[in-house]
């Protein structure tokens, strides 16, 4: 079947849309016009629908994701304490009191943090422990527990260990506090 260009009268294929002798635009025959819808339609891809499974395994995909991601960039607590502790190291010594000085900070393993405390011009024979234990380690507790900047400490579940030693060096006591003890 051939088309006829209503400009000149030439003679042209079907599937031509352009006349091939004057170049006018040629009709579209119903045949034509309704073979070019069949073969869009082809082309179309049908879309698909979101199923369940699918859906479901987008959720577990995502929170699963973000648990990864929270695990492997979040610091652990630990690193945490030993970044904290190199901060607090900057400025070691530190005068407390006149009778304490904060020698250094360490971060120990499982979530422990101890204060090295030396006691300034006392050595070990002069100390009263008896003393220490009811005047000082009830105060240091109460710290803990009251302290708006021991709140890290407390949200995490820290052990903190007060350590003394003499002005010599030599260790007095020690006093840890526990996370039981603080909630």
């Amino acid at each position: 079947m051939k088309t006829i260009c209503s400009n000149c009268e030439a003679e042209n294929e079907i599937n031509s849309k352009y006349c091939s002798v004057c170049g006018y635009k040629l009709p579209i025959l119903e045949n034509q016009n309704m073979k070019t819808k069949i073969e869009h339609l082809k082309v179309m891809k049908p879309k698909k629908k979101l199923d369940l499974k699918t859906l479901i395994g987008v959720v577990v995909g995502v929170v699963v994701g973000l648990f990864v991601t929270q695990s492997l960039f979040q610091p652990s607590i630990d690193k945490q304490l030993a970044e904290m502790a190199s901060v607090m190291n900057k400025t070691c010594p530190m005068n407390i009191d006149e009778y304490t000085t904060l020698k250094n900070v360490v971060a120990l393993p499982n979530k422990t943090v101890q204060y090295n405390y030396i006691l300034v011009g006392i050595i070990k024979a002069e100390v009263q422990l008896d003393t220490v234990k009811k005047y000082v380690f009830p105060g240091v507790l109460q710290n803990v527990k009251t302290n708006p900047q021991m709140k890290f400490f407390r949200d995490n579940n820290v052990t903190l260990n007060y350590y003394y030693s003499d002005k010599n060096g030599e260790f007095v006591t020690q006093y840890a506090v526990k996370p039981e003890m603080y909630e």
